[in-house]
């Protein structure tokens, strides 16, 4: 039997297989093309994680170095000079302040990383906590002369409103706001912290009347390995690492986070938080503060 092609049919052999190289070469390219991208992004994502190691590290080393310096200034003023001292020290608070903000940041995302945060719920005294999360930066707004007002208004016919969520990450939550609030702030300033309950889900707003934030910066002040840099805020703290634990903190609790800037004008970010679903006769005052029942609930 003869085996032999015919003309036509070695042409349309060979169409076939140029076909079949033509295709090939076409996916390599895609390929390639696809491989220069991840290639380009993993470039990218490791710049952006040098720069944040090197954000963190000088949050952490500058605090200690002025803690030191203050220290060694202290044990060498003379009894005659008590002023002195007690300014020094208002230093070494403040830098010890910034130092464990920065720690809790960091501890918390490396929760987040290693995916071991959950939420523990409570029956939290609202109010008490923010007023408690603002009390503990009066020392940080007296140096800026900025005032802080929260108005709770949530209509209760109970004395105490609570609401069942996670206290310690709540606050958290809160702490990084008001620490940017403050930051952001020009001397002299206010920050207005408003409390309301809508269709069921608690929503705390965060208002402060300083810098603001560009549209543009607004895309990326969540991003973990971003920050949002220009030549005012390089001279302040904060928009780093806090507000992307914020965000992994609020979609934990299935609530959102909405930020409104202009700059020159001020900021104001929003938290929503639906209440948790969970059983739970704990009280929590605060964070700080917890009372157990005396039953064993399981989450």
């Amino acid at each position: 039997m003869d085996q032999r092609l015919t003309d036509t049919e070695l042409l349309d052999e060979l169409r076939r297989r140029f076909e079949q190289n033509k295709n090939a070469l076409l996916e390599l390219k895609n390929l390639n093309d696809e491989l220069r991208v991840v290639n380009k992004k993993l470039e990218e994502s490791e710049s952006l994680k040098s720069h944040f190691i090197s954000n963190i590290t000088n949050e952490i080393i500058n605090p200690f170095t002025s803690i030191l310096g203050l220290s060694r200034a202290i044990l060498s003023v003379d009894k005659e000079n008590w002023k002195k001292v007690i300014s020094m020290v208002a230093l070494i608070h403040s830098e010890a302040f910034h130092l464990d903000f920065q720690f809790r940041n960091i501890f918390v995302a490396a929760k987040i990383e290693a995916g071991e945060i959950f939420p523990e719920i409570f029956n939290v005294d609202i109010r008490n906590l923010i007023d408690s999360v603002i009390e503990s930066f009066k020392f940080e707004m007296k140096k800026k002369r900025i005032t802080a007002t929260h108005n709770f208004d949530i209509q209760t016919n109970s004395p105490l409103f609570t609401f069942k969520t996670d206290p310690e990450k709540l606050r958290m939550v809160l702490s990084n706001l008001l620490s940017n609030a403050v930051n952001f702030s020009f001397e002299g300033g206010a920050i207005e912290v408003t409390t309301w309950i809508e269709k069921n889900e608690l929503r705390i707003s965060v208002k402060d009347h300083g810098i603001g934030i560009s549209k543009e910066n607004q895309k990326i002040i969540f991003d973990r390995f971003r920050r949002v840099d220009s030549g005012i805020n390089s001279l302040n703290r904060g928009h780093g690492l806090g507000l992307s634990v914020n965000k992994a903190i609020i979609d934990m609790l299935k609530g959102r986070m909405e930020v409104a800037s202009e700059l020159g004008e001020g900021s104001s970010f929003t938290i929503t938080i639906p209440e948790a679903d969970a059983p739970t006769s704990d009280f929590a005052s605060d964070a700080n503060e917890t009372f157990f029942s005396n039953e064993e609930e399981t989450f």
